[in-house]
Order: structure tokens, then C-alpha cells, then sequence
């Protein structure tokens, strides 16, 4: 495959400055050009043809997925959303299996990010891009509900992990954990932007690193302070912390 034209979309110097230099250590690039809002984008797309596309979705007037939808799905080359932690953002991104990176980007998590968008240049995929794109901005439209499955990624490949299957989530650095009976899956998002999109009758914060499936506990114990010892079905045990001891006691006041 030839070398890589990238263009780099962001209204905020500084940080299309930071990705123009993410992009500058991956290989293979020959070019990088940018475009200071949304109109510009779309421009650029339509007048370069870039082979892949950095596009931040906040920003003022003309925002990412505003470039998408006037460029068109089925023209508009492969892309990796950066966004802020914007709940119905991320919630789309999800359910379409959809490449993003939280603000602040890291490195690692660009360059994962990057060479899985390489991977797919390379071997031609871009119908699956096409599709994913599609799938995200049907999600858009669709007024917000509660989410249903996780799109968890693991190599170039993406399984689906339905809500109702995880025991227990844990925050782990800028990512969660999804505890899921034996199995453990890494997820690319905060526990606080994934607490808004769940079931709040079905998963309950119990601890700033933990939430837990309500109908996953099988026993709990209150403890000093006003917390509270909690065991799974699965055996696996927990404590809760203490500002949370409230909506513990609301949910146990419900006998259903």
C-alpha cells in the first residue's frame, strides 16, 4: 500500500497540533493537512479524497457527524471520531464498532487506533467502514434509550456482549473492565460516561471504581460508615463506598 494522506479535522489549535504529531510518529504517511472547522472538512474530503480522516465531533456550527452526513456515508473515507466525554456520542460509536479516542489523547491508544484503520486500508475493508458508518449515524437518529449490548473490540476482530450478561463493571485507568461470569473484557471508556447510558433499575453504582448488576447480587452485608459488603452470584465479592450507601438503601427498599 502507498503511503497514507491523512487529514486532520479540529476547530482547537493546540490539539490538531498534538494529532498532526501522533500522526507524524505512525507509518505509513506521507502527507498530514488539516482543517480548522466543519465546512473546511468537507471541503477537503471531497477536493483531496484523504485516505483517512481524524474528526473531532464537538465542534461549533458544523460538527463531525455533520461532515459525515454531507459528505455521505458511502464517500466519505475511513474515519476515527476524537470526542470529549460525550455520553450519546460514544453511545453511537458502540454500537457501530466505530474507532474513537477520548480527549486527551494517549499515544498508545492512537497508534491501536491508527494501525487497526491501517489494517483495514490494507486489506480493502472499506465496505465494513462504509457500513460502520451508516449503523452509526442510524444510532444518531434514534432517540437515546439505555444501551443493550457492549461492541467490545479484541485484535481486528468484535464480539458483542449483551447488557444483561455482565455481573460487574470496574473502572480501570481511563477504560472499564466487564466482568461477565469467567470472562473479563476491556472496554474504551470511563465508568462515569458508561454509568449515563445504562439501565440506572438494573446497574447500581456502588463505589467511584464499581457498578454492579442488581440482579447479579446474591447476598450484602452493612458494615461501618454505612457501607456495605456485597457478594455476586458468581462469588465474587465487593465494598461499597460510602456516598453511595443511599441508592443502596433505595434499592434494597424495593422488594422487586
Amino acid at each position: 500500500m502507498s503511503r497514507l494522506n491523512v487529514l486532520v479535522v479540529d476547530d482547537e489549535p493546540l490539539a490538531r497540533e498534538g494529532l498532526k504529531r501522533l500522526v507524524g510518529r505512525q507509518a505509513p504517511v506521507e502527507c498530514v493537512s488539516e482543517a480548522h472547522n466543519g465546512r473546511e472538512a468537507i471541503a477537503l474530503i471531497r477536493e483531496k479524497k484523504p485516505d483517512l480522516v481524524l474528526l473531532d465531533v464537538q465542534m461549533p456550527r458544523t460538527d463531525g457527524f455533520a461532515v459525515v452526513d454531507a459528505v455521505g456515508a458511502e464517500r466519505m473515507p475511513p474515519v476515527i471520531f476524537v470526542t470529549a466525554h460525550d455520553q450519546y456520542a460514544i453511545r453511537a460509536f458502540e454500537i457501530a464498532a466505530i474507532d474513537y479516542l477520548l480527549k486527551p489523547v494517549t499515544e498508545e491508544r492512537f497508534a491501536l487506533a491508527f494501525q487497526r484503520a491501517v489494517g483495514r486500508l490494507r486489506g480493502g475493508r472499506l465496505e465494513d467502514a462504509t457500513e460502520q458508518v451508516l449503523t452509526m449515524l442510524e444510532a444518531l437518529a434514534r432517540p437515546p434509550r439505555q444501551l443493550e449490548r457492549f461492541a467490545v473490540r479484541s485484535g481486528e476482530s468484535t464480539m458483542f456482549v449483551p447488557v444483561n450478561e455482565v455481573d460487574w463493571i470496574e473502572a480501570f485507568q481511563n477504560y472499564v473492565r466487564l466482568h461477565a461470569g469467567a470472562t473479563t473484557h476491556l472496554l474504551h471508556v470511563p465508568l462515569n460516561t458508561l454509568e449515563g447510558v445504562l439501565d440506572g433499575d438494573r446497574f447500581l453504582r456502588i463505589h467511584r471504581s464499581h457498578i454492579v448488576n442488581v440482579r447479579r447480587i446474591a447476598q450484602l452485608w452493612p458494615m461501618a460508615h454505612g457501607q456495605y459488603a456485597i457478594e455476586l452470584k458468581s462469588g465474587q465479592r465487593l465494598q461499597s463506598g460510602r456516598t453511595y450507601s443511599e441508592r443502596i438503601r433505595r434499592t434494597l427498599a424495593n422488594p422487586f
